[in-house]
């Protein structure tokens, strides 16, 4: 009698967590597990968003291997994903460590370099189209990079940013970073004050330079964070849309395409729903892999 009166009080225990958590299941279930397999139902077939659908097997992900603007825009997000890498992480590392010292303001600092995350992509595109527009208007550039740069001396240094294609991708890799560096700055130095102190008071003492602890205790004990950081700043780079779409003025051309915006493309311009989906199944394939990989290594890392 005893076992099944504990059994029934497990049971309604586990009925009444069930059902906290139901709505969020629900709404996880609507909201995201049936778009995503609907899309790759769609994917083996021809639609173009009204009508009935065709059914033609892997005919779309056949076309995906030789469409070269497919490839040429993958490309693309990695060119600005190796910047974001490089550049944006290298700054958030270098802020951190900074605001990490016993330095004056340091409070105002961290609130600074966190405010440009915060701030909407549209936001940040449209300033950055602003700053790089490249148009006149009373015989005076109306970008306000170009007409400092006219201003100062260097006309021969006026260009269209976002419009050639030697600089465009370098051009929105640059306000990308500017956009997420903040999210980096604040996950490092978090990082950086579990470090433990005495650590470097130890060093100190053996007499190791700034170099030698910053090389055998700093970067040893970021480097699970510092792999987290790139996990993130891939996921975030290569998903790049709302900030081209907010900074290109010409709309979608094939210098600045990133797989989002080819895949919308695909979609709104071309109508081929179906071929857009299997663009975004491949895609999402692509970044699940490249996930997995990092993961590994961070766990890698960790056993170390």
């Amino acid at each position: 009698m005893l076992a099944r009166a504990r059994a029934a009080v497990v049971a309604q225990g586990n009925l009444t967590s069930f059902l906290f958590v139901l709505p969020a299941l629900v709404i996880f279930a609507v909201f995201y597990v049936y778009p995503f397999l609907n899309m790759v139902f769609l994917s083996f077939h021809e639609w173009r968003g009204i009508g009935p659908l065709h059914f033609i097997g892997l005919q779309n992900y056949q076309e995906i291997v030789g469409d070269r603007l497919w490839w040429n825009s993958m490309a693309h997000a990695g060119y600005i994903t190796l910047i974001a890498l490089t550049f944006q992480n290298a700054l958030a590392f270098g802020l951190a460590l900074a605001c990490d010292r016993e330095i004056r303001m340091k409070r105002f600092y961290r609130l600074v370099f966190f405010i440009p995350p915060v701030l909407s992509e549209v936001v940040v595109g449209l300033m950055g189209n602003w700053i790089l527009n490249p148009g006149l208007q009373n015989g005076q550039h109306i970008g306000l990079l170009n007409h400092l740069l006219y201003s100062s001396g260097f006309p021969q240094l006026v260009n269209n940013w976002l419009g050639d294609p030697r600089t465009a991708l370098t051009t929105i890799a640059i306000v990308h970073s500017w956009k997420g560096f903040g999210w980096g700055f604040i996950m490092l130095l978090v990082g950086l004050q579990t470090i433990d102190k005495q650590l470097y008071e130890a060093a100190r003492v053996d007499g190791a330079s700034a170099w030698k602890a910053f090389v055998h205790i700093t970067v040893p004990m970021m480097l699970p964070v510092i792999l987290v950081v790139m996990i993130l700043t891939i996921l975030g780079s290569m998903q790049v849309f709302v900030l081209i779409l907010s900074m290109v003025n010409e709309g979608l051309v094939n210098h600045t395409d990133v797989p989002a915006t080819y895949i919308l493309t695909s979609m709104i311009g071309n109508g081929r729903f179906g071929y857009a989906c299997a663009q975004a199944v491949i895609f999402g394939v692509i970044l699940v892999g490249v996930s997995f990989i990092m993961k590994r290594m961070s766990d890698w890392v960790k056993r170390i």
